[in-house]
């Protein structure tokens, strides 16, 4: 048992040292690129919104969905936009991912930027074709530069954000994850379980991803990592979640937040479903 927890101990802390380079890196690139970025998105119509926003959100971490969020409030990209930017984003699992299946990773990244594209353009039309209201309060866009010394992006990003914030839940949730598959293995054949109930864990994954935090989501990674759920799974648990990037928005629309994880969630079991039986 000793062995056992030093060995996911000695392995969840390789995986939230690399998480924490990957989630400094793309934060660094974040604040470099932040006025062009913002420049990108304000002239951002038509298709190309629905491109910028999905392309942004499926890059690792939050930092996506939050940009989605901040233009979707200030008038800048609309509901559907922002919706397939949600179902672009996979949060801080998509570090671990990385970590621990970098070429599927990719793929994955690659794949739900390619649905979140169609899928705000598809939302919109149901949300026009339905006159559902939405963007109630988004305001005109802003933007206001700011120039932040070397000491303050160390204490602010990279302590208070990265460290404080994120880089403990997902050394625990990962620790947690593959402590819960070690136990698993040593006491049942969770390769036997994973295939005769894979259709109900890939269900159990959408629902799990309407949490709107980082964290839950690990424990089908680390499945299917060790090679006990389909890709199908992944994909759908990866489309309906978004991390914590819908925080924001809870604050900002409630009534908008629910209609994004209903859209998310439905088209995270069509599409997941779809794939699943056709046997991937």
């Amino acid at each position: 048992m000793t062995d056992t927890i030093l060995d996911v101990l000695t392995e969840s802390l390789q995986v939230t040292l690399l998480v924490l380079f990957m989630m400094t890196l793309v934060d660094i690139i974040n604040v470099w690129t932040r006025g062009k970025l913002a420049l990108l998105l304000h002239t951002s119509s038509g298709w190309k919104q629905y491109v910028v926003t999905s392309v942004i959100g499926a890059v690792p971490g939050c930092i996506g969905a939050f940009a989605g969020v901040s233009l979707y409030m200030h008038g800048m990209v609309s509901f559907g936009a922002l919706a397939g930017g949600m179902l672009a984003a996979s949060g801080d699992e998509a570090f671990v991912m990385l970590a621990m299946f970098p070429k599927t990773a990719i793929l994955i990244f690659v794949i739900l930027a390619a649905i979140g594209i169609f899928s705000g353009r598809l939302i919109d039309f149901v949300i026009k074709k339905f006159n559902i209201k939405t963007c109630v309060n988004c305001q005109v866009p802003q933007y206001h530069e700011r120039h932040e010394g070397y000491k303050h992006y160390l204490k602010e990003h990279v302590w208070n954000h990265i460290i404080k914030k994120h880089l403990w839940k997902i050394f625990l949730w990962t620790s947690g994850a593959l402590l819960l598959l070690s136990l698993g293995f040593a006491h049942y054949d969770l390769h036997k379980i994973a295939s005769e109930y894979s259709l109900l864990i890939l269900i159990a994954s959408a629902f799990i991803g309407l949490i709107p935090e980082s964290g839950p989501h690990l424990i089908f990674v680390t499945m299917f990592a060790q090679g006990l759920i389909p890709f199908s799974v992944l994909l759908t648990s990866t489309m309906v979640q978004d991390g914590h990037g819908l925080l924001p928005m809870l604050s900002y629309s409630l009534r908008d937040s629910i209609y994004i994880k209903f859209f998310n969630l439905a088209l995270g079991l069509i599409i997941g479903l779809t794939i699943y039986f056709l046997g991937f």
